[in-house]
């Protein structure tokens, strides 16, 4: 591991001050930047930050109801802690439900929810520094494109990386239309969960759109109230513990009888963001919550998806798991069970 310094900050102002130099990172659980500083072959580090700045004493780590309505989410408040509070589960079991499907209850634990967000993607090249990568080393090329790409991406991407974005928390938070809450030295701004995440495009190195020296402060959930009855997050994977997915589906309907008001869906495991088509959303409105519907909402979904040969499995994997997290979802919410902290 490369040397660095450390400072604990003890308010926003002064992690701000300290963010805003150098290739200085935030630290909060650390279960992914700690993982990339020691990672590698040899092991240099994928990441290498100069400076770390602890930023576990800001007082960021509440769950708590936002101004006008919704649910706002500190950005520092544990993803366990986030998914057992009693205003989540009970209005936004969605979102409950993607966190305990995530990692491991000792990480879940650890982890925050702005570290969660800022979770590196996933591809084995990535995280060997004894390969080429256009991710961790712009220019270098893109080795999975047609070697080990088994867990890779079918969607959104470019011939500079196919990498997957690994969270669970985050699928739900794009299908519940989230708001990303930054502050920096220069100020404050909101960042639409839509627009937080990035294809790879020909600048894969950037996993995601926030700005050298801005800090997460908290995110603010929209009310969902008409979706809490009829949601429904599907992760398929290699095992049940601790195993990213392969495909992973947030679906959420509004049902008026027989017939589907409003829809929301988003993918995991498939891009390099979490993946929604709102015309998909909208092709379900007005129709039955039956397999044809849901089928050809898949369709929409998955226009263009493509495999690299390891990986064109997931075609046909995402297709099910997308008409399986929907049917699930029409048949009514399982509030999660039997979860351990």
């Amino acid at each position: 591991m490369n040397p660095f310094t450390f400072t604990q900050a003890s308010d926003v102002d002064a992690a701000l001050a300290a963010l805003a130099s150098g290739k200085a990172r935030p630290i909060a659980g650390g279960t992914n930047l700690l993982d990339l500083m020691k990672s590698g072959v040899p092991p240099d580090g994928v990441m290498r930050p100069d400076h770390l700045v602890d930023i576990n004493r800001l007082g960021l780590d509440q769950v708590e109801e936002a101004p006008g309505g919704g649910l706002k989410l500190g950005a520092l408040a544990r993803n366990a802690d986030t998914a057992y509070h009693e205003l989540v589960r009970s209005r936004y079991p969605l979102l409950s439900a993607a966190i305990l499907a995530g990692a491991s209850p000792q990480l879940r634990n650890m982890a925050s929810n702005g570290g969660n967000l800022l979770q590196r993607t996933r591809c084995y090249y990535f995280y060997d520094l004894g390969t080429p990568c256009n991710k961790r080393e712009p220019g270098t090329g893109c080795p999975a494109k047609e070697g080990l790409n088994r867990q890779l991406a079918i969607l959104g991407t470019s011939e500079h990386c196919i990498a997957t974005h690994p969270s669970d928390m985050c699928v739900a938070l794009r299908a519940l239309d989230a708001v990303v809450h930054v502050r920096s030295q220069g100020g404050q701004r909101e960042i639409p969960f839509a627009d937080f995440h990035r294809l790879p495009g020909d600048q894969p190195e950037l996993d995601n759109t926030l700005q050298p020296g801005e800090l997460i402060t908290h995110l603010v959930l929209p009310d969902a109230a008409r979706f809490v009855a009829h949601s429904a997050y599907i992760k398929v994977r290699e095992r049940l513990s601790y195993a990213f997915a392969l495909v992973s589906v947030a679906a959420a309907l509004d049902l008026d009888g027989g017939t589907i008001r409003a829809a929301r869906i988003a993918l995991g495991g498939v891009a390099h963001k979490p993946w929604r088509v709102e015309e998909a959303e909208s092709a379900l409105v007005g129709k039955k919550p039956d397999a044809a519907a849901f089928d050809a909402a898949a369709d929409i979904l998955l226009r263009g998806a493509r495999g690299y040969g390891e990986n064109d499995y997931k075609l046909t994997l995402a297709r099910n798991t997308i008409v399986q997290a929907l049917t699930t979802a029409a048949r009514g919410t399982e509030f999660a069970k039997g979860e351990q902290r």
